[in-house]
């Protein structure tokens, strides 16, 4: 394609438009994409927000590689859905002060966290806020755009894609996460030393996925025809005591500090359980118990985010947003890692591309319960979006994921049919709360509801 003629319209509505992580994301990708004449509907209940994105937005077209993509801001939620193509969903559940909460409390009573935002008591509480929301975002998708296709980013992922399906059981969603990249990245690398030369990318690195999201694992690895996983064995057995990362950080480098990590977690589960996983330590080690990881995280290499740093990034982000809106600065349309615009391409143009994706589990992987939404590679076409098969988890591994997966389909049912009492049970079942008496539980349980309780149904708040 090398006419502006020959791009691909596609009418994208972003609900939480006015978004300082994903949004700009979108906007370098497409700004880069060749294959696509966009146009972007914006709704965020922040106006305003939407508003500076959609000039943030205009800044990228002179910079542009094919068509550049439109902009603008909508007032409402039905106006943005109109005839869209494409639905993108990247929401905040709640504000920074309830992930404080979300962090803190647990914390108070002995149990650290590092991310909060997908299992373990923070991301149980952050689900509770958040699956009313996605419900309705899937009930409007239904009346206003039931033939789009709908990628979550949102977290806790697994949670709120299997809430868009309750919200409207026709809905043509998926969940994307970017967290197999960083073990995708360790295999390019290996396969570059090898052959000496800077000749693969984390997107010439093929592997099956499966588990669920940010509990992600793979079976099978290929570089250019070529089986990786005996070399991604001998690299995670050669640096399982002092993990790696591929280039020393800055310890002043307060971002690295905090959501880097040096994959040694990554390297014991494959010691543990004989299969690599795939995402970063810090969401692997929310999965199990505190002893397990959590407990040591400095030795495991990897930290503990502060909601407080998030919060001066996230006002460094809206700065720097606001000054590119304005025509202060100049846009940086380098390609990011993500794989959202490639997904869009292959949907609208009917050329297939592989993803890992979270979608619900209709077979693709044996062992974990029908319908629990879970993550592996699928087919993106004009047919839709295709799960693969992936096949298994191994027999001492199944069990943990299934568990986890089990406890979030209860969790979507319980808050869907507003049954409060059964949200105590499964908030103390999770492998970082279970270890507390069951008083100490349902006291920090009470904690939490009541600190974020703005945001959860009358219906769900007596059920501490």
């Amino acid at each position: 394609m090398n006419h502006s003629e020959d791009r691909i319209p596609v009418q994208i509505a972003y609900i939480g438009g006015g978004s300082l992580n994903w949004a700009p994301k979108l906007m370098a990708d497409l700004a880069h994409d060749r294959r696509l004449a966009a146009e972007v509907r914006l709704y965020d209940l922040d106006l305003a927000a939407a508003q500076r994105n959609a000039a943030m937005g205009a800044r990228f077209a002179p910079v542009s590689a094919g068509t550049p993509a439109r902009y603008r801001a909508c007032a409402s939620l039905a106006e943005a859905l109109a005839g869209a193509d494409i639905v993108v969903v990247s929401i905040l559940p709640g504000r920074f002060e309830d992930m404080a909460q979300d962090i803190g409390i647990p914390a108070r009573h002995g149990i650290p966290q590092a991310v909060g935002d997908t299992v373990g008591p923070g991301g149980f509480v952050r689900a509770l806020r958040a699956i009313p929301m996605l419900a309705e975002i899937g009930r409007a998708i239904g009346e206003h755009a039931p033939r789009a296709h709908v990628c979550n980013l949102t977290n806790p992922m697994s949670v709120l894609t299997g809430a868009l399906y309750r919200g409207f059981p026709q809905i043509r969603a998926w969940g994307e996460c970017h967290e197999v990249t960083k073990l995708r990245k360790q295999v390019a690398w290996i396969a570059n030393r090898a052959a000496g030369a800077p000749r693969h990318s984390h997107r010439d690195v093929e592997v099956n996925v499966l588990g669920i999201n940010h509990f992600t694992f793979v079976d099978r690895i290929a570089v250019a025809g070529r089986d990786m996983l005996p070399a991604y064995r001998d690299f995670a057995a050669a640096h399982g005591g002092t993990g790696w990362v591929e280039a020393e950080p800055d310890p002043a480098d307060e971002h690295e500090r905090y959501f880097g990590d040096r994959s040694k977690v990554k390297f014991d589960l494959l010691r543990r359980f004989g299969i690599p996983a795939a995402a970063g330590d810090r969401h692997l080690a929310e999965f199990l118990p505190a002893a397990d990881y959590l407990d040591d995280s400095a030795g495991w290499g990897f930290g503990l985010t502060p909601v407080e740093y998030r919060q001066r990034e996230q006002a460094a982000k809206r700065a720097a947003a606001e000054a590119l809106a304005r025509g202060d600065t100049a846009p940086a349309p380098g390609r990011s890692d993500e794989a959202l615009v490639d997904q869009i391409a292959a949907l609208m143009s009917g050329t297939p591309c592989i993803s890992n994706v979270n979608l619900p589990n209709r077979g693709q992987i044996a062992g974990l319960p029908e319908g629990a939404v879970v993550e592996t590679n699928a087919v993106f076409s004009g047919l839709g979006v295709t799960p693969v098969i992936a096949g298994r988890l191994p027999a001492a591994l199944e069990p943990l994921v299934a568990a986890h997966a089990a406890r979030q389909v209860a969790l979507l049912d319980a808050v869907m049919a507003d049954e409060a009492a059964a949200l105590f049970p499964l908030f103390h079942s999770d492998p970082l709360v279970a270890p507390l008496e069951e008083a100490k539980a349902r006291m920090m349980f009470q904690e939490m509801i009541a600190a974020t309780g703005a945001w959860i149904p009358e219906t769900l708040k007596g059920a501490a």
